[in-house]
């Protein structure tokens, strides 16, 4: 007999956390990034499976630039300190602070990732949950 190569399970993707943990971040800057180019279009387009339409995000849109002139998106706005991320079994809870002018922090996106929907995928999947001022 001849042994047969069984192939090795392909490791999910929320194996590596460092990796996933990235992606998120990224998933999430992306968001801030549209958001901080005023691109409301791209955004609805983005979220559209949750209900996020380009008029939702353009009505928080507009509540945010009444309060500020603009988003930060450079490497303060970037890093972890401005990334919450709440691991639980099968979904973590993230909030993404804008880093606005005044540096109060007070505006976040708060969205879940699942887990098992990421593996699945092979991307993070994603969904909103608010996007506005902290309560």
């Amino acid at each position: 007999d001849v042994p047969v190569a069984v192939p090795a399970r392909p490791r999910p993707l929320t194996g590596n956390e460092r990796a996933f943990t990235a992606m998120v971040r990224n998933a999430l800057f992306r968001r801030v990034e549209l958001f901080a180019r005023r691109r409301w279009a791209d955004l609805g387009e983005l979220d559209s499976g949750w209900g996020w339409t380009a008029q939702r995000w353009q009505e928080i849109g507009d509540a945010y630039f009444d309060e500020h002139a603009d988003v930060g998106i450079g490497a303060d706005a970037r890093g972890p300190a401005l990334l919450m991320v709440d691991r639980q079994p099968g979904v973590w809870r993230v909030r993404q602070l804008l880093d606005d002018p005044a540096g109060d922090h007070d505006w976040v996106i708060v969205a879940e990732v699942d887990l098992d929907a990421s593996d699945e995928e092979g991307a993070a999947v994603i969904r909103l949950v608010d996007v506005g001022l902290l309560d």
